[in-house]
């Protein structure tokens, strides 16, 4: 027999999770459309009631993001320029309706290799807070989202927080991405960007691309290509020529691997130099 259950405490919700197997409802924008007409078979742990999970804090060595948070709460909520990368990105998660009250969290825990929030918070180098009701364990985003639908939540946990550490959380970034369409769309590729700049010098720099791979990457030979070089026209050939081996595009639907790998250089030369800015010299494409 299916249960359904709607927990008003975190500690209730870790008790339920701790006993039995539950499929976690949070925003349902995901969950509805993958059930379509099939009967409910799993037992419903629905988390809308747990509003200790949503909002965004700063702590002294973190930004801690609720796992209820939505997306719009990110695009209203006050945050350091590091963000406006995210925030962009919240923006591009289906349509306004579907903002509102999607989770950061279910977005992460969906694992599609198009989700839109993920290369903006792997720039970040954003961790995940998981809860059981034995542990709390934090894993690094990228060790969390291990394949197509894939993570690394256990038995009997749950996705409490995003964190982001407070050194990372500094310069400015960008998010680009590339679709058939300019809304409700799964993207082609996109890219995130997020980098220091110090007296003309790119003192750190962090890239990371979706939809061309089977999780979003880093682009580690990207960022060792831009690390100390000038803010000048030269920067977006670093791009282009620096190797991207973390990325293995399919061909679908969307467009073809090939198309992907050339679009993923393209809008990461994009993201690049909008997270610089105008006023920071210019990096043509």
């Amino acid at each position: 027999m299916t249960r359904y259950a709607k927990p008003t405490t975190v500690e209730e919700a870790l008790a339920l999770l701790g006993e039995d197997r539950w499929r976690i409802l949070a925003g349902g924008t995901d969950f509805y459309p993958a059930q379509g007409t099939k009967p409910f078979r799993d037992n419903i742990l629905d988390i809308n009631g747990l509003a200790a999970l949503r909002g965004i804090e700063e702590t002294d060595d973190h930004w801690r993001i609720g796992a209820r948070t939505t997306w719009t709460d990110i695009v209203r909520h006050p945050l350091p320029v590091a963000f406006d990368a995210l925030k962009a990105a919240a923006r591009e998660v289906g349509s306004v309706q579907i903002q509102n009250v999607a989770s950061v969290a279910g977005n992460l825990c969906n694992a599609s290799p198009a989700a839109d929030g993920v290369p903006a918070l792997l720039v970040l180098d954003a961790d995940v807070e998981l809860r059981s009701a034995k542990v709390v364990r934090h894993l690094p985003l990228g060790a969390f989202i291990l394949g197509n639908r894939h993570t690394a939540l256990q038995p009997g946990e749950m996705v409490a927080a995003i964190r982001v550490p407070k050194p990372s959380a500094v310069g400015a970034s960008a998010f680009v991405k590339l679709g058939a369409r300019r809304y409700l769309v799964i993207s082609i590729a996109m890219a995130a960007a997020r980098l220091v700049v110090e007296n003309g010098v790119v003192a750190d720099v962090a890239i990371a691309v979706g939809s061309c791979s089977a999780v979003a990457r880093r682009l580690a030979g990207v960022e060792a290509a831009l690390r100390g070089r000038s803010v000048d026209a030269a920067l977006a050939d670093a791009v282009l020529s620096a190797p991207i081996d973390e990325l293995s595009p399919i061909a679908d639907v969307r467009g073809s691997a090939e198309y992907r790998e050339h679009a993923a250089r393209e809008i990461v030369v994009r993201a690049v130099r909008a997270a610089i800015g105008p006023g920071e010299g210019k990096v043509a494409a």
